[in-house]
């Protein structure tokens, strides 16, 4: 034993079963961020007319806390056991979720007060999301044989947009007709299941696994937090990915907190149902653009290093043509079908968010003495920082443009204008970050691993 880590590896890694229920722990944080991204963010816009970059500042907020995900992960690699990482984790999730809710319905009568609960709130749901999801995909990395990695990430992914989509179909439901008692008792009632849903998940998992090891280490213990990032950082393979990742994740959360107020302030959504016609059409998209790249891309990756980049670049450009879509509907209103073209935009989001995480899956076991605790959470934290920073640009442009272009429709055209213009971007570096030079140092670990 080194640092309390077993020194062997359970040859045969995860089963299918045992990346499902991986997948439900990814499904319940998808739902229960869920709550706050959308529903809450829709409440303070909407329904309190509140400036859109109050939700969106609360929503980057809980995304700068998560730059400790390499800590998180770090201290995850180092200790004995992941499970209770993943399940108090989502304790803490669950937590800030309540608060964020009662937070939010506060802030019509004592605002000041409201805002100081609401971003206490926020960091918990940040250091949930953090310390629980960061756990949970270094084990799934760790655990899962090179070959099924590409594989067992678009599982996990699409099980947490179908937790994402099955969450907002139902709240939604239940939010009809809209009360703020309603909505804390389904707060309280989606934070209860998500819960316990991950305590049975996760119950006897990494049994499975046996494993907290990278075989190209050795038997050496896990190197400090410091030598660790050094290291990373030193990879040029590492380094691009983690650049590409920064930037095709600002312009895909660049969307995520304006599309909701969108359907309601261009076409006159309910807050109910503003979130079953974006979960159902854009979270939907989303799940059958990742089981598609899931399943091809898997059988492209299993020939060549580089097979998932037209997957990539493909998402990227599918992405970005979803979003000018949204910009002529913001300036033609309701005869646009706006379900299509949601579902336009989920397919190219869930296309090239798989074919990432594929790719990143495939890079989290090539470090030489680092662990997937570590790697996988700076590429984590390089997406939660991206994902923080996109969302507020998004909101705090919309905010500037409405101000300055004094018409709803011609702001959110310019703003969907400028994320479809962050794709373009993201697809040129794609193809650079998931070429072949770059997949090779992930998968040369299959010449150096000996699975039973």
């Amino acid at each position: 034993m080194h640092g309390g880590l077993p020194e062997t590896r359970t040859k045969a890694g995860f089963g299918w079963f045992g990346i499902v229920r991986i997948g439900m722990v990814q499904a319940a944080i998808g739902a229960l961020v869920m709550l706050a991204t959308t529903v809450l963010n829709r409440i303070m816009v909407v329904e309190l007319s509140l400036a859109a970059a109050i939700p969106a500042g609360l929503v980057a907020w809980h995304y700068g806390v998560q730059m400790a995900r390499p800590l998180w992960g770090h201290g995850s690699d180092k200790g004995a056991r992941r499970t209770p990482w993943i399940i108090g984790g989502l304790a803490v999730l669950a937590s800030g979720g309540l608060l964020a809710t009662q937070a939010t319905l506060m802030m019509a009568a004592n605002f000041p007060l409201a805002l100081a609960l609401a971003i206490f709130a926020y960091a918990l749901i940040g250091i949930g999301v953090g310390a629980g999801g960061t756990s949970a995909l270094a084990l799934l990395a760790s655990g899962v044989a090179p070959e099924r990695r590409a594989a067992a990430a678009a599982v996990t992914w699409i099980m947490m947009v179908g937790g994402i989509v099955a969450s907002a179909i139902t709240v939604g439901k239940l939010l009809i007709p809209y009360s703020p008692e309603r909505l804390m008792e389904v707060a309280g009632g989606l934070a209860a299941v998500m819960v316990a849903l991950v305590v049975i998940a996760t119950f006897r998992l990494e049994r499975q696994a046996g494993i907290f090891r990278d075989e190209t280490a050795g038997d050496a213990p896990a190197p400090d937090f410091r030598a660790a990032i050094r290291e990373i950082w030193a990879e040029a393979a590492a380094r691009r990915f983690t650049i590409f990742i920064f930037v095709s994740m600002i312009a895909f959360s660049m969307q995520d907190l304006i599309l909701e107020p969108f359907a309601g302030l261009i076409f006159g959504m309910a807050p109910g149902e503003s979130t079953k016609t974006v979960g159902q059409f854009h979270q939907g998209g989303i799940l059958i653009g990742m089981i598609l790249a899931g399943v091809g891309g898997s059988a492209f990756t299993g020939k060549r290093p580089d097979g998932l980049r037209p997957w990539v670049v493909g998402g990227c450009l599918a992405s970005g043509l979803g979003l000018g879509g949204l910009g002529l509907a913001a300036v033609s209103g309701p005869p646009w079908p706006l379900e299509a073209n949601l579902m336009v935009l989920g397919l190219g989001n869930g296309i090239f968010a798989v074919a990432s995480i594929g790719a990143m899956m495939g890079l989290a076991g090539a470090g030489k003495t680092t662990r997937e605790g570590v790697r996988m959470g700076v590429w984590g934290a390089s997406q939660a920082i991206a994902f923080g920073l996109g969302g507020l640009l998004g909101a705090v442009g919309l905010d500037l443009a409405r101000a300055l272009l004094g018409d709803v429709g011609a702001a959110f055209q310019l703003v969907f204008a400028v994320e479809a213009g962050a794709f373009l971007l993201a697809a040129l570096l794609a193809v650079k970050a998931t070429g072949g030079a770059a997949m090779r140092a992930g998968l040369a670990i299959r010449d150096r691993e000996q699975f039973a």
